[in-house]
């Protein structure tokens, strides 16, 4: 069997720190494994012709969320021998699923590796946004001390609205971590909730539109789908509250850019935060970037060494079964038989 890893660079913490297991030097912890069995392990960061010239012999392709490489329908048609394709996290939207489909590949991901990471990273944001961290860290840095110009935008959390779009594994543990701050939350997904489920994460149900019109701060947590892909648009943003926050943490392509870009700039949002772009990495030219009151990150929500372990062991979990010849864990598959098994890829949020 042949896999070939697609990871980041680790670069020099990559040897300093052998935890940072997600990045193409350390291989995820796979490679004694993996050779010791007989099998050959391919690790890259080369998303372009590198990647490419393992395509014709590879059995199983792995690949971290969207860096370095998307697993394009063209590339699925170069590679004859592959038969596995699997996220080393969560979010399988890097790979064509409609192809994998097609050619009887089966694609998995780690889920739940990564959703307490990510949910203290939507807080974190969160926060930032809200007590308008980033200006006063830069007035640190610049030297000064003006304590009005900071102070003036900066609020409480406790009595605002936040409302939650999307409330599976990540939004509702970030609904958890926020009932501390006694703020309303609030939630839309394309099911609700039990009422004693409800009950227990302090939150209520509603609507896409209200939620949006009148919560202070959304926090995005669905899957990017062809439903879900620029749902957020130009019309959707300026429907918010004037002076509200906007977290994404989900996929960049699920807000428009250009109409984000305008908004900000525009005053109507006070801030944006999230750690997803579209594409990835965003180049240096990208227009989220430079927009006023931003507070982005890299993709490195779910990448925490904790949440690098995780799916580190998930992933090895996967090809054991796999070169046994056994089911994988129904709880990461994501296409199996010719067909999207997964839930969180369905249209349901049309």
């Amino acid at each position: 069997m042949k896999a070939v890893a697609v990871l980041y660079p680790g670069g020099p913490a990559a040897a300093e720190t052998p935890e940072l297991l997600g990045c193409a030097e350390n291989a995820l912890g796979l490679r004694d494994w993996l050779e010791g069995q007989g099998h050959e392990l391919v690790a890259t960061s080369d998303a372009g012709a590198g990647l490419d010239s393992h395509l014709p012999t590879v059995d199983v392709l792995i690949a971290t969320p969207f860096w370095p490489a998307y697993i394009s329908r063209e590339r699925i048609e170069n590679a004859p021998n592959l038969k596995l394709l699997l996220t080393a996290g969560v979010g399988s939207d890097h790979f064509d699923l409609a192809a994998a489909a097609e050619r009887g590949i089966t694609v998995a991901e780690i889920t739940g590796s990564n959703v307490v990471s990510v949910a203290e990273h939507v807080v974190m944001q969160i926060l930032t946004l809200v007590r308008n961290y980033m200006p006063a860290y830069r007035e640190v840095l610049d030297g000064g001390w003006d304590i009005g110009k900071v102070a003036a935008p900066s609020h409480d959390l406790e009595d605002k609205r936040v409302g939650i779009v999307g409330f599976g594994r990540i939004g509702q543990r970030v609904a958890t971590r926020l009932k501390g701050f006694d703020v309303q939350l609030r939630y839309f997904d394309y099911r609700r909730l039990p009422h004693t489920e409800e009950t227990v994460l302090g939150a209520r149900f509603q609507g896409l539109r209200a939620l949006v019109a009148e919560s202070d701060l959304v926090s995005i947590n669905i899957p990017l789908t062809p439903a879900t892909q620029g749902m957020f648009d130009r019309d959707l943003l300026y429907s918010m509250k004037k002076g509200a926050y906007l977290v994404n943490t989900a996929r960049g392509r699920i807000v428009d850019t250009d109409a984000l870009v305008e908004v900000m700039e525009a005053g109507h949002l006070a801030g944006y935060a999230g750690d997803v772009w579209y594409p990835q990495p965003a180049p240096a030219d990208h227009p989220w970037r430079n927009m006023p009151n931003h507070a982005m990150t890299p993709h490195v929500s779910g990448t925490t060494l904790e949440a690098q372990r995780r799916y580190a062991n998930g992933i090895r979990e996967c090809l054991t079964s796999f070169i046994a010849g056994e089911p994988i864990d129904r709880d990461y598959i994501i296409v199996d038989g010719g067909r999207v098994a997964s839930p969180s890829y369905s249209p349901a949020y049309q």
